[in-house]
């Protein structure tokens, strides 16, 4: 593979919340009882706690991608621990942190906001964001090294992913959604699908049939993409910005970009490197060992996302951040190289 060949610069940008913090939690407590005080599924503690996943994904792409011009970290009102440690190195330039009030300017009634929907939705806003940037959630890691080509070809962005049929053109599962609905509670019909959310944006944009369906892996976006989507789709991403929680009837940020690009017939799509993902609330430990081991030895396993982690049992935290050591290191082993 030809690495870095082309001309414009490229960003990486990770949303990262510390729900650890006194300051955001009583910011967030204080909106959930203008709520009536009920905690909705949306604002469950781990959707904002972090247990160092951030420095394990800004080292990452400091060692596996260092021809990324700036990381963005944006955040509300925060300070990562890891600005400390970079203080004084190399790497101090190269890392900013930007805060939800510089990418919120027109909205600001809407903030604090909770809802990484909406803040994703205005990354396009970040003062002297490049025209081409990596959008990440602070969950994701490189494992290996990646370049340009793996995000950005000429004109085009690159997408992981299959097309799915929408729920809405399939019989079975339309008759299946209407059943479970019927038979489900009220409070849990505003249930939040990561995939459902990914064909609202196929069908909003014009889909009728197959939606593409993305995998948590870091997604290619264009800035200029989403000036386009604002211009052409207003009230959809206000819909997302005025959501100060995540809900249903929502746009995933990541479905609006894929499909506009598919749209525009601006897409290569190219899974032969792709994602191992470690869900270890959920997965077996003999399941997440098998996921290592995998991807020790598939060298086209180059990204890994480690969802809350911060909520397992400490044998399988362990062991994962054992791992995350031996294959990403340290700000001290990256700058000692």
């Amino acid at each position: 593979m030809v690495i870095n060949t082309l001309a414009e610069p490229i960003d990486a940008v990770i949303m990262w919340v510390d729900g650890a913090d006194p300051a955001h939690a009583k910011k967030l407590n204080r909106y959930l009882e203008q709520l009536g005080g009920k905690r909705p599924a949306a604002a469950n503690k781990t959707r904002f706690h972090h247990a160092g996943e951030l420095d394990y994904c800004v080292i990452s792409l400091l060692k596996f991608a260092p021809w990324l011009r700036t990381i963005f970290i944006v955040t509300d009102n925060q300070r990562p621990a890891l600005m400390d440690f970079i203080s004084g190195t190399p790497f101090e330039q190269k890392i900013k942190v930007v805060d939800h009030t510089e990418i919120f300017k027109g909205y600001e009634s809407w903030l604090p906001s909770f809802n990484s929907m909406a803040i994703s939705s205005l990354l396009y806003k970040i003062p002297g964001l490049a025209e081409q940037f990596l959008y990440m959630n602070d969950d994701f890691m490189l494992i290996r090294p990646v370049y340009p080509e793996d995000f950005f070809r000429g004109d085009k962005v690159v997408l992981r992913g299959r097309w799915r049929l929408l729920d809405s053109a399939n019989i079975f599962k339309r008759w299946i959604k209407q059943l479970r609905n019927k038979l489900r509670a009220k409070d849990k019909k505003d249930r939040i699908s990561f995939w459902g959310l990914q064909q609202r944006c196929a069908e909003l944009l014009g889909f009728k049939r197959n939606y593409f369906r993305l995998p948590h892996v870091p997604h290619a976006w264009k800035k200029s993409s989403w000036v386009q989507l604002y211009d052409q789709y207003p009230a959809a991403i206000e819909c997302n910005v005025r959501g100060q929680l995540r809900s249903a009837s929502q746009y995933v940020p990541e479905g609006l970009s894929a499909h506009y690009h598919h749209k525009l017939q601006l897409v290569e799509v190219d899974n032969s490197r792709t994602n191992m993902q470690l869900k270890p609330c959920e997965q077996s430990l003999w399941r997440i060992k098998a996921k290592l081991r995998a991807a020790e030895k598939k060298s086209n396993i180059i990204f890994a996302c480690v969802q809350s982690i911060e909520s397992a049992p400490e044998e399988k935290q362990r062991l994962i951040f054992q791992w995350l050591d031996q294959r990403i290191g340290t700000f001290d082993q990256l700058q000692n190289k």
